[in-house]
């Protein structure tokens, strides 16, 4: 029988350990360590995650009983109050880091978004993470709410969020979505909530499209009026100038206006963007798949471990996340190895049984059930 090393050590091998200490190296605070090393802390976090780990006492029991496994993974059991220090006083910006130096190694990943135009396709978005207000004083929002927003910019083509920021709740999401640069060329999807037309001008002048919804008490007057295809929903293509004191002062550009009404749910919507050459039914198509990015956000908080958290203090709750999202990176390259319609979030439950497996990964994805049969002894015929 041929040796495979385990489920998570695949998992992981995108990470170059010499880059990883390079970077440990720079994110460093404090005196030398001796039981245990970053890269241990990361291996701690990264199986928690996957395995569904819920306390500091429960990841280092797993790894106790695991510890034969952890050799070549270069890595060893992490007491927890090791682990529980370590989180708490080492910058969760080597993750940070970490995150973006794996998503430019492989962002160039195989895969295209539904659409026919070549140009890239993004959702932008953001989601509360919510926290007691009571256990983590430092995020409390409310007198009686606290969070940490999630701001990305997924791309359709990957489903992997090529941009990624942590901020505290109470900021507006625009501040970092403006920080975001999106290539040019590219097409981003996002909802009224990231609506300013200065922003609108400067997309316009970055020659990147967008495609939101109007607000409903938006003063415009229409420049040019389209015919609209028959039996599409569409009911008006128009080039618009919004004509409000506030839109005149903002410097927003010439926009197109679609009104669009859902055959399925008969709802009736207002599109709004910067691109004059796309189809009508195209324009409205972009926004309904923004809904990838509520896919997204569902798949880490539901499959990953960013609910329930194992420190108090901010660094620990962004080291966290911060490993969270580049389990998330990971398994999304390794979903290139899955079966076409495989989502991150499907291979993450299977992932979740089989941390320590010693199954190649295609073989945990491609479970070849007849051919298992047949190998079976008891299923052979004698002649």
């Amino acid at each position: 029988m041929s040796h495979h090393n385990t489920a998570l050590h695949q998992l992981l091998k995108p990470l170059s350990r010499h880059d990883f200490e390079a970077q440990a190296k720079e994110h460093h605070r404090g005196q030398k360590l001796r039981s245990a090393t970053r890269w241990d802390q990361f291996v701690s976090m990264a199986m928690a995650q996957l395995s569904g780990r819920q306390s500091l006492r429960d990841i280092e029991a797993n790894l106790t009983a695991q510890s034969d496994k952890l050799y070549h993974l270069g890595a060893k059991v992490v007491p927890k109050t090791t682990l529980a220090r370590l989180n708490e006083q080492q910058p969760a910006e080597l993750y940070q880091a970490l995150f973006y130096k794996l998503l430019h190694q492989y962002k160039g990943q195989p895969g295209r978004h539904k659409f026919r135009f070549k140009h890239p396709l993004y959702s932008l978005d953001a989601s509360a993470i919510d926290l007691s207000s009571s256990v983590f004083p430092w995020a409390r929002h409310r007198d009686d709410t606290g969070n940490v927003k999630l701001s990305v910019g997924l791309n359709h083509a990957s489903l992997i969020p090529e941009y990624v920021a942590i901020s505290d709740g109470n900021e507006n999401d625009m501040v970092q979505g403006r920080k975001f640069a999106f290539p040019a060329g590219s097409v981003v999807a996002f909802d009224k909530g990231y609506v300013d037309y200065q922003w609108f001008g400067a997309f316009t002048e970055q020659g990147v499209s967008f495609v939101t919804r109007l607000r409903s008490k938006a003063v415009y007057r229409v420049i040019e009026r389209r015919s609209p295809p028959k039996d599409s929903g569409v009911s008006s293509d128009q080039i618009i100038k919004l004509s409000s004191a506030h839109a005149v002062k903002r410097g927003a550009p010439v926009l197109r206006r679609v009104g669009y009404r859902d055959p399925e749910s008969g709802k009736f919507y207002e599109f709004l963007t910067n691109n004059l050459d796309l189809a009508a039914t195209t324009i409205a198509a972009i926004y309904k798949d923004r809904w990838q990015v509520e896919l997204f956000f569902k798949a880490i908080k539901g499959c990953l471990k960013i609910k329930n958290f194992v420190g108090q203090s901010r660094n620990a709750v962004l080291t966290q996340i911060w490993i969270a999202l580049i389990v998330y990176l990971l398994v999304a390259i390794a979903r290139y190895s899955a079966k076409e319609g495989w989502t991150v979030a499907r291979m993450m439950r299977v992932l979740q049984m089989n941390v320590f497996s010693r199954k190649t990964l295609k073989q945990l994805l491609h479970p070849d059930r007849d051919r298992q049969k047949d190998n079976e002894p008891q299923m052979r015929l004698v002649l």
